[in-house]
């Protein structure tokens, strides 16, 4: 049984990260998430928007991935949950039209339950008078409506910015999640041991949007050091990502993701001083495999069994460094020629969201799956969530 119960208020056009890090991160905490949106039930999806700050005077949106609910907003009461998750993005402004939604978010500050809410969405606080007297921060082009409500503006110098007033945590951007997210975990009776671990991401241009942020934001959540490279690129540099979902074609879709910035430089980047190394999917990896600098970075994680958590295509890098041989792992389906070929023992993602570990391995066959897979990783690296 899980520890803690949440509830995720949604609505089209949520911001596509502010939902589903969130989401995923507290579910592989062992947290119990319960994601609704007003006038859809369990199964229903929500279109997301990726936001992000291309030099213009304000963000830009393109279309993110489909978000699909496992509630029905009219089937659950505040008393069945420990805390609400509000994510930002366009959905908020007519989310703060609803006195349904209004109602429930004063139910939740009323019984002073913890309340998460990031960039756009302290419109809904705002709109459910619940922010009087209270700090908050928000995204910028918020700051008129929460004054207006009566809050204490805290500014937000970056937009990583957190603030916390009691039972309130709010945040200005999707670049606060780790800290938003570790605030509301603590919020919710919550603490982390084993998090003093340094983890590498193996990055490359047109990687799965969530298949690189999900995790990299929960582990960071946690507490661990957390760093992300590229061949040929530096600290500061950007990542181009690709958003793959499943819209009913025979494969998946693509659509322009976030642009993910790299906090290390691949060159410089001392291995042996990490504890375990992530490999993201999308399709970064298939050129990334013939690198053989690359492969030299996997096979020296593999030589010294330090953990080795891919995703997705990632294991066509596995497969390519000869890590696989004797292994039982899993994949993106169309990756089982790589994993087969490469002397690895095929484990079918039946359902997709299925993940494995053998030994200091985890694999995982996509982005459904990062609740399993980033617990897997926590358990190999000993980090604890407990309530």
């Amino acid at each position: 049984m899980a520890a803690k119960k949440v509830l995720l208020l949604c609505g089209d056009y949520m911001e596509d990260y502010e939902v589903m890090v969130p989401f995923q991160a507290l579910q592989a905490y062992g947290i119990s998430v319960d994601a609704v949106c007003p006038g859809k039930k369990a199964g229903d999806v929500c279109r997301t928007a990726v936001h992000q700050g291309i030099g213009h005077q304000t963000y830009s949106e393109s279309r993110g991935h489909n978000f699909t609910l496992n509630a029905s907003f009219d089937e659950i009461s505040a008393d069945g949950y420990d805390g609400l998750v509000i994510p930002g993005g366009r959905a908020p402004e007519y989310l703060a039209m609803d006195d349904k939604v209004l109602d429930l978010v004063r139910k939740f500050s009323d019984a002073k339950k913890p309340i998460a809410s990031v960039c756009h969405g302290q419109l809904i606080l705002a709109a459910a008078g619940v922010v009087q007297n209270r700090t908050c921060t928000a995204y910028p082009a918020v700051k008129p409506v929460l004054i207006a409500a009566g809050a204490k503006w805290d500014e937000a110098d970056t937009m990583a910015k957190c603030a916390v007033d009691g039972n309130l945590v709010t945040a200005a951007t999707y670049e606060s999640h780790p800290e938003f997210i570790s605030l509301f975990v603590k919020a919710l009776g919550g603490s982390v041991a084993g998090s003093d671990k340094k983890i590498l991401f193996l990055c490359g241009d047109y990687m799965e949007d969530y298949e690189v942020m999900v995790p990299f934001q929960s582990l960071q959540a946690l507490g661990c050091q957390v760093d992300a490279v590229c061949p040929d690129k530096g600290a500061g540099e950007k990542c181009p990502t690709a958003i793959h979902d499943f819209e009913g074609d025979q494969t998946y879709s693509e659509k322009p993701g976030h642009d993910f910035t790299l906090t290390a430089s691949f060159g410089s980047v001392d291995a042996s001083s990490y504890d375990a190394l992530v490999i993201p999917g999308g399709r970064a990896p298939e050129y990334l495999a013939l690198n053989d600098k690359v492969i030299s970075l996997v096979k020296g994680f593999s030589d010294k069994g330090k953990p080795i958590a891919s995703i997705c295509h990632g294991q066509q890098i596995l497969s390519a460094a000869g890590v696989l041989k004797g292994k039982k792992c899993t994949a993106y389906p169309a990756v089982k020629l790589n994993v087969v070929l490469g002397g690895g023992s095929w484990l079918e993602p039946d359902p997709i969201h299925r993940c494995f570990t053998d030994g200091n391995l985890v694999t995982g066959a996509a982005w459904p799956g990062h609740p399993e897979f980033v617990a897997q990783l926590m358990a190999l690296l000993g980090i604890k969530v407990s309530f």
